[in-house]
């Protein structure tokens, strides 16, 4: 019994530094991009040692990378909340791209996801990342809007992909200003050409 609770309790204070040292990143990539942080940097701003973050993370790219997958997941969480309700196909991934735009206006969000993520990790796997998370949430309402018409799910993946790029231009339009309901009507727009397609 107290070998259970010892183990418990060390994976919690495993857990607890894992975040610790997750959200000191992601303050830090957020405020002065990846290039411009250190991993000294990093340790003394979750009050860590060199040593808890490399028993955690191979290195500061693999560090990043957990960022990236953190706020990639919370993106397609926010998607996955506002589609919950019984809506059509097309409702809901017209719902779907206004979360999404909402998600992505979290402060760093677009940083880490679509200028500084590319650069440090590659497209190739960003593209994994996304593929998990947002992306997966906007094929699987493709493929239930676009039914009984999509049967090869090569071709359901590149729409998605090319529709996914689409709101990744979106969202850095609204950031600098634009109104995001022209570019919700936008996407509404393409929606609606390739499901009636």
């Amino acid at each position: 019994m107290q070998i259970k609770s010892s183990r418990r309790s060390n994976r919690e204070r495993s857990d607890t530094t894992r975040a610790a040292i997750l959200d000191a990143a992601h303050g830090l990539f957020v405020a002065r991009g990846y290039a411009e942080t250190s991993t000294p940097d990093i340790v003394a701003a979750a009050g860590m040692t060199r040593g808890a973050l490399y028993h955690h993370f191979e290195d500061k790219r693999a560090l990043f990378r957990a960022v990236a997958e953190r706020e990639s997941s919370a993106v397609a969480a926010r998607i996955e909340e506002a589609t919950f309700d019984r809506l059509t196909p097309r409702e809901a991934l017209i719902t779907g791209a206004r979360a999404f735009f909402d998600a992505m206006a979290e402060p760093g969000r677009i940083r880490i996801l679509l200028l500084d993520g590319p650069a440090v990790l590659g497209t190739r796997e960003m593209a994994t990342i996304d593929a998990a998370n947002a992306q997966r949430t906007l094929e699987e309402g493709l493929a239930e809007a676009m039914a009984p018409q999509v049967h090869d799910q090569a071709a359901l993946t590149a729409m998605a992909t090319l529709l996914s790029a689409a709101f990744d231009r979106a969202v850095l339009e609204i950031a600098e200003g634009a109104p995001t309901e022209v570019y919700v009507d936008a996407i509404g727009h393409l929606i609606d050409r390739l499901i009636s397609a």
